[in-house]
């Protein structure tokens, strides 16, 4: 390609009537499903045109069926079972530094969060988590109707190209083993059931995406519990192995691996730098590494490759846009942080994307769906800007 080419990393904002039957089995209760499926297929071609039209090029189904970017997992494998807990916070994810720094601050985010879920899912059961008490087995009827609606979709627009964005095993969170006998085991066979979707994925022609945000901040939760930083390090080089054992066969250029911070509004004062985990980054056997680069925690960080080599044959997909702020980036801004990164790694190993998902799975918006599209085509737009100073030269 003679152009930086747009795209995202997947999460999309779901249109009211999906989220209602979205919300009912969220529930437990009974839907149409007849009427489900033609929503969902409705809304992923719905999703698909919008996003061409806002001039991105590599696309997605933007999630649509799908309640949660993790626990989407758990409804496709048996050997689990989901159990209320009792909440130590106001929130179910762990104790972190950030946390502990910005008390009063996440006392408020939170509430938004349970406030903008309840209204969206009209969820009142208790919180649960998961449990694996036999064997993990995948069940490949979801990803299989997943394939074909993007794949539909995708087919109504001419030259452009889907992936399908799914967990990483460092990120299937609020999951405890209690069947397999030691943590390497569990993650092992938490790795086998995700190879099959990854194997469906890249069979059917799409692009996989592998979504990764907890091997990021699962670092300020083991320090925040009392943990070292080699005990993060012990637990993270596990799960990459673990991924890696996933992604075994499948070529590299048909995989990109994306990592964030959490797309959660916070301070983010406690994530570690990029310079202290990149290593492990690298490790993935990926064509493409998609991660944070547009919001005002981690946009220096694209200096990191003045001093760490892209290997041969890889790219970046740079958050140049970012779903931590209401505000539209400028499509000039989009383009200067394209430039200065191609300037590093080469204007061939860079594609545009976002730093994360505008929708934290189905009930909470990061932004408005207005603001969403918006920031799409200053994407484009910028990507385009990029494009056209990098090979004008």
């Amino acid at each position: 390609m003679s152009r930086i080419l747009a795209t995202h990393t997947g999460s999309l904002i779901r249109p009211t009537e999906l989220l209602s039957f979205l919300s009912a089995k969220a529930r437990g209760a009974a839907v149409d499903e007849d009427a489900y499926q033609l929503r969902l297929s409705e809304s992923v071609d719905d999703v698909v045109r919008k996003q061409v039209e806002a001039g991105v090029d590599v696309v997605d189904d933007g999630e649509m069926g799908k309640a949660s970017w993790i626990t989407y997992l758990y409804e496709r494998v048996s050997g689990l079972e989901s159990r209320p807990i009792e909440l130590e916070g106001p929130s179910m994810l762990p104790p972190s530094r950030d946390r502990q720094a910005f008390p009063g601050a996440y006392a408020e985010l939170d509430a938004l969060d349970e406030a903008a879920v309840r209204k969206s899912s009209a969820q009142e059961q208790a919180p649960s988590a998961w449990y694996c008490t036999g064997p993990l087995r995948y069940d490949r009827t979801a990803i299989d109707r997943d394939i074909a609606n993007v794949k539909a979709a995708v087919a109504q627009h001419e030259g452009v190209e889907a992936f399908l964005p799914v967990v990483a095993p460092a990120s299937a969170y609020w999951l405890t083993n209690e069947h397999y006998d030691s943590e390497e085991e569990f993650v092992f066979a938490l790795a086998d059931v995700l190879k099959q979707e990854y194997r469906a994925i890249v069979d059917s022609g799409l692009l996989l995406q592998v979504d990764d945000a907890v091997l990021m901040h699962e670092c300020d939760t083991i320090l925040a519990g009392g943990g070292s930083y080699d005990d993060y390090r012990r637990w993270a080089e596990l799960r990459v192995r673990a991924l890696n054992h996933a992604l075994e066969g499948l070529p590299e250029e048909r995989v990109r691996y994306h990592v964030c911070f959490g797309s959660w509004h916070g301070p983010h004062a406690f994530d570690p730098p990029l310079r202290d985990v990149i290593d492990l980054i690298l490790q993935v056997n990926a064509g493409a590494y998609a991660m944070e680069q547009a919001n005002p925690r981690h946009e220096h960080e694209w200096r990191v490759w003045e001093d760490v080599k892209l290997p041969d044959g890889k790219k970046l997909i740079p958050g140049v846009v970012t779903h931590h702020t209401n505000v539209v980036e400028h499509p000039e801004l989009v383009a200067q942080r394209l430039v200065r990164l191609a300037g590093v790694v080469g204007r061939d190993s860079v594609l545009a994307g976002t730093d994360c998902g505008f929708a934290q799975g189905a009930f909470v918006k990061r932004v408005h769906e207005e603001i969403q599209w918006a920031k799409l085509s200053a994407l484009a737009e910028g990507a385009r800007l990029a494009s056209q100073h990098l090979w004008s030269r």
